[in-house]
């Protein structure tokens, strides 16, 4: 690899873009929190949408992906393909409700749902658990996997001449402080202009990330060693191009077996029962949250919101994941001998690509990884300020106090996710984990907006049950929560998290009156989980419709798996079947549409 000085004007060109982005949009951030954190609330769809997107591809998103299809197949995908289904959730059920709740962060809806004691500990828990550890755990990953990116493409780097430096005992490799130098560059950036920047940014960055993937995949696959498609479907075995898993009904294999991924029963109710709606996950919470919900709370309205969060599903699911699936191929093809599937995917970069565009490639994967810490970072400030910092600590200062402090939060907040990133070598269950210590809290998120029994309490136990049953099962029935037995723990977790969270509830007392009836006001959910409160406000009109919106959370998933498989069989020129595809998905985006025309939505701003 040699890296010339046209690619180094194009690196140098996507810097002074993305800072001259920042620089432009300071004004707007300045002028208080919600324009600091919610760019206003006026970003429209495609905007919002694009900036969900390219905040969950990260650096670390096409070596996952390569290192899923190295081991199972395209069918490895479902791993993460099949939390469309609760996303699909979010679209039509919760992101006008996430709209019209006013409210500047997911954890402050806390604040407007609960009443008592247990609502206020609730809201700074959440804060500092989600906020802060949740948070740069997550950072720590995107970090690892930047780190692996600079290793590979710069193995001789040093800092002074030192590939290592020990400081108070702490190991910092030479990369580790290169992506260190980002990460400050990316804080500065994003503590500048807050989300009117980073969601501009991020867009731009999301057509460099996808730009540079496509143009590897299409060098990649046109390797003479590689021999076009063609030769992709020659050269690996044929169960690698299946788009569905295996389920084997005697359950004597596991995820994890050589070959096309293969479920046992148990998994399948896992992954594709269980999984998508009860637990939380950083960009696929249930009901919507975090940054998703920050996105969808930034939007021009409801309409815009609820069309900002079907654009990300379409793009994040369907878009996305063939570039990186056909270099993942090309790279088996390239690279049989090396253990480390997921470098690969960099070293495709590095082998193949000529002068200019090899720059291009190391701007789009800075762009990924830069999108995502830019939001981390904001996001995570917001719940620091807005839902720790101001109720408990300083309730009286001016806005632009509560933007100065969340501008040096941004950069403690970088500190304490770098000091992170030095403590972990491998990350790679840290998903599984974060999945299985979840289990069971993603029916409250989902029922707390449809059901007025629903309480503080009930989240609190929901998020505590997990860790009291989970050394249980690790300790006394000897199972491997995150590895072997990862599928029948996670279900186990979520029934025993759902019996402790529905016995709190019913022993503890209902929120007061006043309080369900300014949520009513506020939000109007509707539905028979509202009923008395409802009979109590008759002033206030409830939404309906909710057979429409569970044919269009149907319709949807199907279009976007449609869309998926159609551009998946039109790239392995299986025409008839691919074009078969884009058709239903037609035919089911106009019925969406039709449905969207129908449905109520408030336009106002």
């Amino acid at each position: 690899m040699h890296i010339t000085t046209i690619d180094w004007f194009i690196i140098a060109a996507y810097f002074v873009i993305s800072l001259g982005i920042s620089v432009f949009m300071s004004k707007r951030a300045g002028k208080g929190m919600s324009d600091f954190f919610l760019s206003g609330r006026k970003l429209p769809w495609y905007i919002a949408g694009t900036s969900m997107v390219a905040t969950t591809f990260a650096a670390d998103t096409p070596l996952a992906v390569t290192e899923l299809v190295a081991e199972h197949g395209i069918a490895g995908n479902w791993l993460w393909w099949n939390m469309l289904l609760g996303g699909m959730l979010t679209v039509f059920f919760f992101a006008k409700l996430w709209r019209r709740s006013g409210i500047l962060t997911d954890a402050e809806f806390v604040n407007i749902r609960y009443s008592g004691r247990p609502a206020r500990f609730l809201r700074g828990f959440r804060a500092i658990y989600i906020g802060i550890f949740m948070n740069t755990i997550v950072i720590a990953w995107v970090n690892l996997a930047m780190v692996k990116i600079f290793k590979v493409m710069f193995p001789d780097f040093t800092v002074f001449g030192q590939a290592e430096f020990n400081f108070l005992g702490t190991v910092f490799s030479s990369q580790l402080i290169a992506v260190a130098g980002l990460m400050l560059f990316t804080v500065f950036y994003s503590a500048l202009s807050g989300l009117w920047g980073v969601s501009l940014t991020d867009s731009f960055q999301f057509i460099i990330a996808m730009t540079g993937s496509i143009i590897l995949a299409v060098f990649a696959v046109k390797n003479v060693d590689v021999g076009g498609i063609q030769g992709l479907k020659e050269k690996l075995p044929e169960w690698s191009f299946d788009f569905f898993p295996s389920v084997n009904k005697t359950g004597t294999e596991t995820v994890g077996t050589s070959g096309i991924l293969k479920m046992t029963i148990t998994a399948f109710i896992a992954y594709l029962g269980v999984q998508w709606w009860s637990s939380w996950y950083p960009g696929a919470e249930p009901g919507g949250g975090g940054y998703i919900a920050q996105r969808m709370m930034s939007a021009k309205n409801e309409k815009h919101s609820v069309l900002a969060t079907l654009w990300f599903q379409v793009a994040h699911y369907a878009l996305r994941p063939w570039p990186w699936i056909i270099a993942a191929f090309a790279a088996l093809i390239l690279y049989p001998d090396v253990s480390d599937k997921g470098a690969t995917y960099v070293m495709l970069i590095r082998d193949l690509l000529p002068s200019g565009l090899l720059g291009l490639l190391l701007a789009a994967f800075l762009a990924a990884y830069m999108s995502t810490i830019a939001s981390q970072t904001v996001w995570g400030t917001s719940y620091i300020v807005n839902d720790f910092y101001k109720p408990f600590l300083n309730k009286n200062a001016t806005e632009k106090q509560y933007v100065k402090v969340s501008r040096i939060t941004t950069f403690i907040l970088m500190i304490f996710a770098i000091i992170i990133t030095t403590q972990f070598d491998k990350i790679s269950d840290a998903w599984k984990f974060v999945l299985t210590m979840s289990g069971g809290i993603g029916l409250v998120l989902l029922l707390r907006w449809f059901w007025e029994r629903i309480n503080a309490w009930s989240e609190i136990s929901a998020m505590i049950a997990p860790y009291l049953i989970y050394p249980v099962l690790r300790y006394c029935f000897k199972l491997d929560v995150l590895k072997e037995d990862f599928e029948l723990s996670l279900i186990i977790i979520v029934i025993w998290s759902t019996v402790v969270w529905l016995t709190v509830t019913f022993l503890t007392k209902p929120d007061k009156e006043e309080k369900l009836k300014s949520f009513y006001r506020k939000v109007h959910p509707g539905g028979p989980g509202w009923k008395k409160t409802a009979e109590k406000t008759p002033e206030v009109k409830g939404d309906t419709g909710y057979l429409r919106l569970f044919v269009n959370w149907f319709t949807g998933s199907i279009m976007v798996m449609s869309t998926l498989f159609g551009i998946g069989k039109i790239i392995f020129a299986e025409y008839l079947t691919g074009f078969a595809f884009i058709f239903i998905s037609v035919i089911l985006a106009l019925i969406i549409s039709y449905n969207l025309s129908k449905g109520k939505y408030s336009e106002k701003n």
